[in-house]
């Protein structure tokens, strides 16, 4: 199965389309691959540029849409794509960078940054700290991967090391809090998800800490190291302190209630989540995940809900060129209110919110509505 992100045989667009590869330089001299693609005829005046921090969006679904609409669509993939072990979102934003400048050398007129879920953040922080886009689209963007976690990281978690410890009191899986076996919804008292919401900005407070003292004492070792005679025992027992990498494993980082409880901010969404298959019990304490392996530095650039300053409501009020936002009300991973405060906090005057009624997180049978509104809007403010 392509992933969900990928183009649907079902949504191809009725007219031929240009697709060519691209290979883009970004800072540091690192090679990215993408897509670009255009109508037939090749002209096009307004450039629509997306990517995701670890996925490949170069055959994004909304590239042929869009293409198809007169637009040149450039999707790409990131220097950490797959990987996000070591992902730090202050170089994908030269990533973005790199891509825009490509597009801008190809003749755009205007850019358009697309972010679609991780890509939200991703493109809202890019123009909030380089103001690389002449317009801003997030299209079921959630507000940040940190935040996203601090919503799904499980609280229950009394050690970092062990992932069987549990606080029976703070753990969605425990019948006795309201949970009940799949495909069975469950049900959680206003009160404990509550205590439950406190609990896992805790422990994603104790993970940073963790980081930064993995950090601090790199940092104090390259410091110490200088004193020293370089070649000597003392330095060669600092240097490898000074270099050393502190990895970090995440236990069970999907644990959101309202994955499994349809009355907390009730929306179209289905019971679980699309990170689970189809069970988030065992997507919580089985294979794969997200956030799971990483290094301190990532922890804190990416997936903390604390740290991490590729959040919406960071940089939204600093992106000031027109924006819309777009939310899909069945999506599992993101709740309108969430959505609505991405819009609310946006800093043009220019902002738009919609809502797709009924569409998941990968738009299946929407992609085309979704596609037609965007274009719209588009058409509105910068010719094809």
């Amino acid at each position: 199965m392509l992933p969900g992100y990928w183009p649907d045989p079902a949504d191809e667009p009725p007219v031929a389309l240009h697709r060519a590869p691209v290979e883009l330089r970004a800072a540091g001299d690192v090679a990215l691959r993408g897509m670009l693609w255009t109508p037939a005829e090749g002209r096009w005046r307004t450039a629509i540029v997306l990517t995701h921090p670890r996925a490949d969006f170069s055959n994004h679904y909304a590239a042929p849409l869009l293409a198809a609409a007169g637009y040149g669509v450039l999707g790409f993939a990131t220097r950490y794509l797959n990987n996000d072990i070591d992902c730090l979102h202050e170089l994908l934003v030269e990533d973005v960078v790199a891509a825009v400048e490509h597009v801008r050398t190809l003749g755009a007129h205007a850019v358009v940054l697309l972010g679609n879920s991780g890509g939200g953040s991703l493109m809202a922080l890019a123009q909030a700290e380089r103001g690389l886009g002449d317009a801003f689209v997030a299209v079921a963007a959630h507000p940040g991967e940190g935040a996203f976690l601090l919503n799904a990281i499980d609280p229950s978690v009394t050690d970092e090391t062990d992932p069987f410890s549990v606080d029976s009191a703070l753990d969605m899986y425990e019948p006795g809090n309201g949970w009940r076996p799949w495909p069975q919804p469950s049900s959680y008292d206003p009160a404990w998800v509550e205590r439950y919401r406190q609990a896992q900005r805790d422990r994603v407070a104790r993970i940073d800490a963790i980081a930064r003292a993995a950090l601090a004492e790199r940092s104090s070792a390259r410091q110490a190291a200088v004193e020293e005679e370089r070649g000597s025992p003392a330095w060669n027992r600092l240097r490898r302190r000074a270099v050393h990498a502190r990895y970090l494993t995440i236990y069970r980082t999907l644990a959101n209630p309202a994955y499994l409880d349809p009355a907390i901010e009730p929306d179209d969404r289905p019971l679980g989540s699309i990170f689970a298959f189809p069970d988030p019990l065992d997507a919580n304490y089985g294979y794969g995940g997200l956030a799971r392996v990483l290094t301190a530095r990532a922890w804190l650039s990416t997936w903390s809900g604390l740290s991490s300053t590729a959040a919406l409501d960071k940089t939204m009020p600093a992106v000031r060129v027109p924006t819309l936002v777009l939310h899909p009300t069945a999506d599992t991973e993101i709740r309108v209110r969430e959505a609505r405060a991405i819009h609310a906090a946006a800093g043009s005057e220019d902002a738009t919110y919609a809502e797709l009624p009924g569409a998941g997180h990968y738009l299946h049978g929407h992609r085309r509505a979704a596609a037609d509104l965007i274009v719209q809007w588009l058409r509105a403010r910068f010719p094809a």
